[in-house]
């Protein structure tokens, strides 16, 4: 399962893929640039951009409502096709603006009060550090922080007893940190929880598509993600799990529309019976279906391929890098994924990725304001940030390598 398969995969070899060179010409960018920002936004396949056009297409000739009421099939398909993904139901998704839409919008169902603990580690994603902040500010409830082990990552049985000391109303837990190439054990967390029926909430941003995800093994509650990094759906594309157990408990977002919700009388409400109700009613059926297009293509790639290749590549990658004068890899951890994170002395941050942009290699920065604990543990203010993926080559892997070296022999 998930935890056997994430340790037997970090010695696995080069998987064979003899579709590789089909992979790369259903992907039309991988011909122009050497795309290493898949932490940011995947390349398009040719399916995702034809399932959008096709739509767009159609609002044009028939109008909008009329379009999606002829789709509503093959909209559906993207409940059934993302639950079979992570091992959930069709009526336990719901689709979100975005990963930190569908973040905060779970949060804003639980009822906080004064005094509540969130219990999360020290790598949990920016956006979701700062939305802890901004409970603290508004209602009163107390963040508490698992350490890390030496090693890296969070240190399980030093949060298991901050669970059982403090009973927090919400763990919460980044499965891999958009900062680094950290994979969190996410279902030995999850084990404790179900142990002392604790809520548990997990971001899953930068894992779904690259690893495969099973919900009832992590024994999460609620689960968020995005469909535009490494399942290589559009942007503006995210989704909530919730589990059945949060439904029957009636768990809902602050903020109900009259998708999740009936209007049952004049003052009352009632809310949608499954994960619908944490929706709006407006979509953008085009990146719907678009990201329906994506789910399929990655289950049609395999997801235990990707997740033997992707961290291969990331290894590979890693490795070449950390072998040069004047650059530090930053990555820590037992398991490490497919971000790679580096610092390179003598540049400014702006500076070295505009010279990597020039060079048609795609990356990304990364800040201090942007993970507090993990940049002050390391000392460093900016990494660079570099990401591969399946339908990447091992050959884009040595000539980043070498435009690397290159950039910091200038120096």
């Amino acid at each position: 399962m998930l935890l056997s398969f994430m340790k037997a995969q970090s010695s696995a070899t080069a998987p064979n893929w003899e579709s590789l060179p089909a992979l790369r010409a259903d992907t039309p960018g991988a011909g122009n640039v050497i795309h290493f920002n898949n932490a940011g936004c995947g390349l398009l396949p040719r399916p995702v951009l034809q399932a959008m056009h096709d739509h767009l297409d159609l609002e044009a000739q028939i109008g909008g409502y009329e379009a999606s009421a002829a789709r509503s099939v093959q909209v559906r398909e993207f409940y059934t096709g993302l639950a079979a993904l992570i091992g959930a139901g069709p009526d336990n998704i719901a689709f979100s603006g975005s990963a930190t839409h569908a973040y905060a919008t779970a949060l804003s169902a639980i009822p906080f009060g004064p005094g509540d603990i969130i219990l999360t580690t020290r790598n949990d994603f920016v956006s979701n550090q700062i939305a802890f902040l901004s409970l603290r500010r508004r209602f009163g409830v107390e963040i508490m922080h698992a350490p890390d082990l030496p090693t890296g990552g969070v240190d399980v049985e030093a949060m298991a007893r901050l669970m059982k000391e403090h009973r927090p109303r919400l763990v919460a837990a980044t499965h891999i940190p958009t900062n680094s190439g950290l994979v969190q054990p996410v279902a030995e967390i999850g084990r404790h929880c179900r142990e002392l029926d604790l809520l548990y909430l997990v971001d899953a941003c930068q894992s779904v598509g690259q690893y495969p995800i099973d919900v009832e093994e992590i024994g999460c509650d609620l689960l968020t993600g995005t469909c535009r990094k490494f399942l290589r759906g559009p942007r503006g594309s995210g989704f909530l799990f919730v589990s059945d157990r949060v439904l029957r408990a009636g768990y809902e977002p602050l903020f109900i529309d009259m998708h999740g919700a009936d209007w049952s009388a004049a003052g009352e409400y009632r809310p949608s019976e499954t994960a619908s109700r944490f929706e709006e009613w407006e979509f953008p059926y085009a990146t719907v279906l678009g990201c329906a297009a994506a789910v399929r293509y990655a289950r049609g790639v395999g997801l235990e391929l990707i997740s033997r290749r992707t961290p291969y590549l990331a290894g590979l990658l890693r490795d070449g890098l950390d072998e040069l004068s004047g650059v530090r890899a930053l990555d820590q951890g037992e398991q490490l994924g497919a971000l790679v994170t580096i610092e390179v002395e003598g540049w400014e941050a702006v500076e070295f990725k505009a010279a990597m942009d020039a060079r048609g290699i795609n990356s990304a920065l990364s800040y201090r304001r942007l993970a507090q604990f993990d940049f002050g543990d390391k000392d460093v203010d900016w990494c660079l940030r570099l990401s591969p993926h399946y339908y990447n080559t091992e050959d884009e892997v040595a000539r980043v390598v070498a435009a690397v070296a290159d950039l910091r022999a200038g120096r």
